[in-house]
C-alpha cells in the first residue's frame, strides 16, 4: 500500500533502500575476470529499467597492472576509462554504478569519479559474501532482505557483469 504516484517495481524498491534521490533506470555494473594475474579484462554492463541494454555492454582489456593481481587497481583503471570518457563526449552518466566487490572496490571508484569531478552518480559495491551492500564512506554494509527486490536488482546485474566478463575472459583463454 504506496502513496498514489509513487514509482513502484525494483527501481523504486532500490531507490528506497540505498536512500537515493530518484530511481535509478540507468545502471551500470563492473566486474573484473582473471587467471592468476595473466589477462585481466573488465567487464561493464548496463540495465535500463531492470532489464538489460546489450548495446550498452563493454569490455576492457585492463592496461596497467604487468601481470600483478590488483583488482582495486584494475577497478579504478576501467571506471577511470569508462567515466572520463563519458564526461569529455558530454554523455548521459547512469543512475547508478554497481561494481563487484566491497569496501575496496567500492573506495578505488569512488576516489576515480572524485577525481574525474563526476556529477554525484550513486555508486554502490555488492560482496558475494553474504550479498553485503557497500556504500561509499560507510565502513558497515547494508543487509538488504533477501526477498528485497533492489537486492535482486542489484544481483541481477551483478551476475550479468560477471557473466559477461567470464565470458570473455575464457574467450581470450581459448585464442
Amino acid at each position: 500500500s504506496s502513496a498514489r504516484g509513487m514509482a513502484q517495481g525494483p527501481n523504486a524498491a532500490l531507490q528506497e533502500a540505498l536512500g537515493l534521490q530518484q530511481a535509478p533506470r540507468h545502471i551500470e555494473g563492473f566486474d573484473i575476470a582473471h587467471l592468476e594475474g595473466n589477462l585481466t579484462v573488465a567487464s561493464l554492463v548496463t540495465f535500463l529499467d531492470g532489464q538489460p541494454r546489450r548495446s550498452g555492454y563493454r569490455h576492457y582489456h585492463v592496461r596497467t597492472l604487468d601481470g600483478k593481481v590488483d583488482d582495486f587497481e584494475a577497478m579504478r583503471e576501467v571506471v577511470a576509462r569508462r567515466y572520463s570518457r563519458q564526461l569529455n563526449e558530454n554523455l548521459r552518466l547512469p543512475d547508478l554504478i554497481l561494481v563487484d566487490g566491497g569496501k575496496g572496490q567500492v573506495s578505488a571508484a569512488a576516489g576515480v569519479l572524485k577525481a574525474l569531478e563526476a556529477p554525484e552518480v550513486p555508486l554502490v559495491g555488492l560482496a558475494k559474501k553474504n550479498e553485503e551492500v557497500f556504500l561509499p564512506g560507510s565502513s558497515s554494509p547494508l543487509l538488504l532482505p533477501e526477498s528485497s527486490e533492489a537486492l535482486r536488482l542489484l544481483q541481477a546485474v551483478r551476475d550479468e557483469a560477471h557473466r559477461f566478463a567470464t565470458t570473455f575472459h575464457k574467450k581470450l583463454r581459448g585464442r
